[in-house]
């Protein structure tokens, strides 16, 4: 018998994962309490071993030299008037606002300095962020809530989860919010470690870097780095600043002072170059809007094929946004009127290039996805010192494009991306895209293009990246770069580099790829083995396997079972569920994020929830 059934006046959520996206739920779910709860009691439990507010990756505990990869005024967790959404709009202070105001004496506790509204501020200072905006949060909830450190490992079918400790919650409904999922290593992975463990070799697998053991990357010794985003910016800052050296400036170029302790760091992927560097301007009137031809009656009901359906009209859409941005900002580099162009693609022939051509003399202000996406595409270098000065001007221009507001375009793509993405998502949920095409052509290249694009380091980081290239601390390995084991050593080329680069420890600068089939979670794991929860393995035409993707969620986040029907008080939200809005990173103040969003909608549907267990206790009172 559940606690609903035993007391109905009283209603009991459990939260399993306590991080940002709880804590932006719980908001929304206290902004609509009073017009749907009707003064009903709730006890709301949140279950993590980790604090609430932060969780695992925005705790307190790690290192004070990792930074956030948004400047301070583009995160907030409060609703504002640009997000559309049924429940009320409750505002609250952006991290800028926060850390100007009630948040300037609490780092000043802590020991943080206070970053500037457009400076990338240390992942610790966003822990603190989070950490006050849960007391808030709390104290505006009308429930009794209670956390526990500590791991839930069980959720039975009448809805009790169970803790570590044994202790269990019978739940009237249960929220699953658990963030990136840690894995079980792949086949491959396995057998690198294997392989690894009988040379004598260090292999360090796919994992979240600020967790991962680095001992045995040793001084002075080469070390092979496949992974040129976040995961290796965050490895180099650990392996440089973290063991004791400094940088100095003068006369605008930086300068690293290695401490003796660095190893030397050869890094490389499939591009071969680091993420783009964050836009360090801001343009007025310049943000996410509707899609112009990736919306919803060009793709139909049906389902889609991707390279058929969706990535034309993806093209067409970026293209639109880098051209209507640079006709509109910077009509002295374009020749024409924007209405021809405009027309021109419209009809998106194969004349388009030849008007584009005719339309921006300076190939810089072109926009050529494949270009963007591979920059190293066809080009070979005999020597690695010409690869590396090659490299060293490539990372420099990228630099100082995203510094200048000349460049205004790229920002029109990066907006356009973030209303893409939303698209792409809802796609997923209602079923739009095969699992072939979510895994392979969305979750892998569309998600890589996007990172690449959206999801790079401060600029700092890539200043302190040339930095220490020219300490002799990092060296540039090559794109495509294939790594095996001979003999006693891993030995790294790249078709487009001659040379080999071999070294004794070799690690994988990623997160590994969503793969719920492969969680090691065992409440996961028993909901799935059970058929409580859908995650199924999946197979390419050829009969590949692609592994087992995310989550199955319906448009309104519910869990989907294994025999399709639909849970109506478990819900799903994150990175490992299928189409979560919201999952890539924290909302931007006034950008109508859709996180907000589907947060009001599951917090709207918490409480409505609750109206049966409500309904039936006033039908015994009567």
């Amino acid at each position: 018998m559940s606690l609903a059934e035993l007391h109905p006046w009283k209603a009991t959520i459990v939260f399993v994962g306590g991080g940002p996206r709880t804590v932006g739920l719980l908001e929304r779910f206290a902004a609509s309490a009073g017009e749907l709860l009707e003064g009903r009691d709730v006890e709301i439990h949140v279950v993590d071993p980790y604090p609430v507010g932060g969780g695992r990756i925005w705790r307190r505990e790690q290192s004070r030299l990792l930074w956030m990869n948004s400047m301070t005024s583009d995160v907030t967790i409060f609703t504002d008037e640009s997000v559309e959404c049924d429940g009320p709009i409750v505002p609250g202070p952006d991290l800028a606002t926060w850390v100007a105001g009630e948040g300037a004496v609490i780092l000043e506790k802590a020991g943080l300095e206070q970053p500037g509204p457009m400076d990338f501020p240390p992942r610790l200072v966003q822990a603190e962020y989070l950490a006050w905006v849960w007391e808030r949060v709390v104290r505006d909830l009308p429930a009794t809530v209670t956390t526990h450190r500590e791991r839930a490992v069980e959720l039975t079918a009448d809805q009790r989860v169970v803790l570590e400790s044994g202790r269990e919650i019978a739940a009237d409904a249960v929220v699953l919010a658990l963030g990136y999922l840690d894995r079980l290593p792949t086949a491959s992975e396995s057998a690198w470690a294997a392989q690894a463990a009988d040379a004598g070799l260090t292999y360090i697998p796919p994992g979240y870097t600020a967790d991962v053991e680095l001992d045995g990357l040793w001084p002075r010794a080469p070390v092979i780095v496949r992974g040129f985003g976040q995961a290796f910016i965050d490895l180099m800052v650990l392996l440089t600043e973290g063991r004791g050296g400094w940088y100095d400036e003068c006369d605008g170029l930086l300068t690293y002072h290695p401490s003796g302790d660095e190893p030397i760091l050869y890094v490389g992927s499939r591009r071969g170059v680091p993420y783009h560097a964050k836009l360090g301007y801001t343009v007025a009137g310049t943000k996410p809007v509707p899609t112009r031809y990736l919306a919803a009656e060009a793709l139909g009901e049906g389902v889609l094929d991707f390279d058929r359906d969706v990535a034309p009209l993806i093209e067409k859409e970026l293209a639109y946004a880098h051209y209507k941005q640079l006709f509109t900002a910077h009509p002295e580099r374009i020749r024409g009127p924007w209405d021809e162009f405009s027309n021109a693609l419209d009809e998106w022939s194969s004349e388009f290039e030849a008007v584009v051509t005719s339309a921006v003399p300076d190939a810089a202000d072109r926009f050529v996805r494949r270009e963007v996406d591979r920059p190293l595409d066809g080009l070979v270098f005999e020597d690695r010192e010409g690869f590396e000065r090659f490299m060293t001007g490539l990372i420099e221009g990228d630099l100082l494009r995203r510094a200048d507001a000349k460049y205004s375009a790229d920002l029109a793509v990066f907006n356009a991306l973030l209303s893409i993405y939303s698209v792409l998502s809802r796609a997923i949920t209602e079923g739009q895209l095969s699992d072939e095409d979510r895994v392979r052509k969305v979750e892998t290249e569309w998600h890589g293009f996007f990172s690449f694009v959206a999801s790079g380091p401060p600029p700092r980081r890539l200043e302190e990246l040339l930095a220490l290239h020219r300490a002799g601390i990092v060296r540039f390995a090559g794109p495509d770069l294939d790594v095996a084991i001979d003999n006693d050593q891993f030995v790294a080329t790249s078709p487009n580099v001659s040379g080999e680069i071999r070294a004794r420890a070799f690690v994988e600068a990623r997160l590994p790829r969503p793969d719920v089939l492969a969680t090691n979670d065992p409440l996961l794991r028993g909901l799935l083995d059970s058929g409580a929860l859908a995650a199924d393995e999946l197979f390419a035409a050829d009969g590949i396997s692609l592994g087992g993707g995310q989550l199955k969620a319906d448009s309104r986040s519910r869990a989907i079972r294994a025999d399709g029907s639909t849970h109506e008080a478990l819900f799903l939200l994150g990175p490992s569920v299928s189409g979560s809005a919201g999952s890539s990173g924290f909302s931007r103040p006034h950008f109508n994020g859709p996180g907000f969003r589907q947060n009001d909608a599951v917090a709207r549907d918490l409480l409505k929830l609750l109206a049966p267990t409500i309904r039936k206790e006033e039908r015994h009172a009567s």
